[in-house]
C-alpha cells in the first residue's frame, strides 16, 4: 500500500485516489458544493464560471519563462504523497531556490478567503516535491488586477490539514450534505441542481412534523 492509502487507512478511510487540490476550496465554501463537484460528477456553469474560465485560460498552458531574475512558471503540475493530495498550480515563481504559488481567481479581492486554503495546499505540494521551505504565496484577483499575498502559517496548515480529512471522509459518504441555503448560494453555478431553498425547506418541515408529533410517553 502507498503512502497515500496508508495514511487513509490510519484515519479509517478505505485507500483511496488522490484528491484534487482544488476541492479543498470548494469544500471550504460550501461542502455540499465539493460534494456535487467531485462525488456526483454536476458542474454547471455561469457567468461567474464562465469568466473564471476565461481568467484561467492565460494561465492553463504550461510554461517557462524568465522575468528579471524570477523564474515564472504556469500550470504547474503538483503532488503531495503524504496529504494525498494532486492538481497543478496556476502560477508558480521562483525566487532563486524558493517558491512563491499564484492562485488566479476571477473578482475582487473577497471577504471569504476560500482560495488561501487552495494557494497553501499549493505551498504544501512544493515543500515535499522539491525538499524547501514555502513561507509564503498570493491569490491574484483579476478585476481589481491585484495580489492579496497569503502567509502560510501554521493555523492555515492545519487548516489545510483538517480540509484534507474533511474531503476524504466527503468522499466515502453517501450522503450529501445539507445545503448552506444563504448568500453564497446566490452566485453558485450549481444552485439549478443543488436547489438549496427547496432541500432546505423540506428538511425544516419534516424536522418541525417530528416535532409536532412526538409522543411523550412519560404522560
Amino acid at each position: 500500500m502507498c503512502e497515500v492509502g496508508e495514511r487513509g487507512a490510519e484515519r479509517g478511510y478505505p485507500a483511496a485516489e488522490p484528491i484534487l487540490i482544488s476541492a479543498l476550496e470548494h469544500y471550504s465554501y460550501c461542502p455540499r458544493q465539493c460534494a456535487l463537484i467531485h462525488q456526483e460528477q454536476t458542474f454547471d456553469e455561469n457567468l461567474y464560471t464562465l469568466r473564471g474560465r476565461a481568467v484561467h485560460e492565460r494561465v492553463d498552458e504550461s510554461e517557462v519563462k524568465r522575468s528579471g531574475e524570477v523564474r515564472v512558471e504556469r500550470a504547474l503540475p503538483l503532488w503531495s504523497e503524504r496529504l494525498g493530495l494532486v492538481g497543478r498550480a496556476d502560477v508558480v515563481e521562483f525566487h532563486g531556490d524558493v517558491p512563491y504559488p499564484v492562485e488566479y481567481k476571477y473578482g475582487r479581492i473577497a471577504r471569504w478567503k476560500h482560495a488561501d486554503v487552495q494557494v497553501c495546499a499549493q505551498a504544501m505540494c512544493l515543500e515535499e516535491m522539491l525538499s524547501v521551505s514555502v513561507p509564503r504565496g498570493a491569490v491574484y484577483h483579476a478585476s481589481s488586477r491585484r495580489r492579496r499575498e497569503v502567509l502560510f502559517d501554521e493555523d492555515l496548515r492545519e487548516r489545510v490539514r483538517a480540509t484534507v480529512d474533511a474531503v476524504r471522509k466527503l468522499m466515502v459518504d453517501p450522503r450529501l450534505p445539507s445545503p448552506l441555503n444563504n448568500r453564497r448560494c446566490v452566485s453558485c453555478s450549481l444552485r439549478e441542481s443543488c436547489l438549496p431553498a427547496v432541500v432546505a425547506k423540506q428538511r425544516r418541515l419534516k424536522w418541525l412534523g417530528r416535532s409536532l408529533f412526538t409522543v411523550d410517553e412519560a404522560k
